[in-house]
């Protein structure tokens, strides 16, 4: 066919256009347990949670296991047991994070049995929302290694290789009781607790400058607030603690701690002068992830 053929028959033919996807700061809201989303997209190194599609999503598995992090990188593996698996840590980002999710749950889930997703699917303003395609309860499992990317298959000496390596970069996390997502760490000589909070960042960030201002905002002696990570919409407090201090002997501080947050939280009383102050170096100390 000709050029001038081809511009015939194009002609008058208007091309649909499909916006991309907008960008949204606090893409988990909305979901079941958002701070555990958040936790498992941006705070812990090795983790897993099942979470089950609705009936509406058409045919396919209804069970996906999200984890932070896949062999490769892979923003999805379909194994060859038939378990689907999608990794919230792979590098894409439309702007929106809950697409992103969505849009490789259901690209995965499409692939035979035994193939990984390698790249990340295109995104758009159509492509579905996890709140879209998800239905209940989200609670995160914290992994000691990644192990659970073969399931129960046997691996090459170089694929076993290759995951004892990623098991020795682990930093160490322990889950916490006393708050709904908080997550203790250790790097060796010196340890933090991190809360990922569920409350709107402007909100929270004024709270923990009333607990500062107050002098309430450590978990006592020997602890102190160093400033929090600003990850998807949320705050994500630091509490650097006493290395030498087993996690499970903050849990009642860190408890009481919880309970001074939720009373600030609710307070409507304008900033006095001392908590402004306290508010600016808070946000001079704001680190955002991604």
């Amino acid at each position: 066919m000709g050029k001038a053929s081809r511009r015939q028959r194009g002609a008058g033919e208007p091309r649909t256009k499909v916006a991309p996807a907008p960008y949204v700061a606090r893409p988990f809201e909305g979901l079941a347990n958002e701070p555990e989303w958040v936790a498992i997209r941006e705070i812990l190194p090795a983790a897993t949670a099942t979470i089950r599609l609705r009936d509406s999503v058409g045919d396919g598995p209804r069970e996906v296991t999200v984890a932070t992090v896949l062999p490769m990188a892979w923003p999805g593996l379909h194994r060859a047991d038939g378990a689907v698996l999608v990794g919230t840590q792979s590098g894409a980002s439309s702007g929106d994070a809950s697409r992103d999710l969505a849009a490789a749950i259901l690209a995965t889930r499409a692939l035979e049995p035994g193939n990984p997703l390698p790249q990340p699917p295109v995104v758009t303003a159509e492509t579905p929302r996890l709140q879209d395609i998800v239905e209940g309860d989200f609670e995160v499992t914290v992994q000691d290694g990644f192990d659970f990317w073969v399931g129960d298959g046997e691996l090459d000496d170089a694929a076993r290789e290759s995951l004892e390596r990623a098991n020795e970069s682990i930093v160490p996390m322990t889950r916490l009781a006393a708050l709904p997502s908080a997550y203790h760490v250790n790097f060796g000589d010196r340890s933090f607790i991190r809360v990922i909070l569920g409350d709107d960042e402007d909100p929270a960030t004024d709270a923990l400058a009333r607990l500062h201002a107050s002098g309430e905002d450590s978990l006592g002696e020997g602890t102190r607030l160093l400033g929090a990570f600003r990850a998807c919409g949320v705050l994500v407090p630091v509490l650097e603690v006493d290395a030498a201090v087993e996690p499970a002997a903050h849990e009642s501080a860190l408890a009481a701690w919880g309970e001074r947050y939720a009373a600030a939280l609710a307070s409507a009383t304008p900033l006095t002068p001392e908590e402004r102050r306290a508010r600016n170096g808070l946000l001079s100390r704001q680190v955002t992830l991604r």
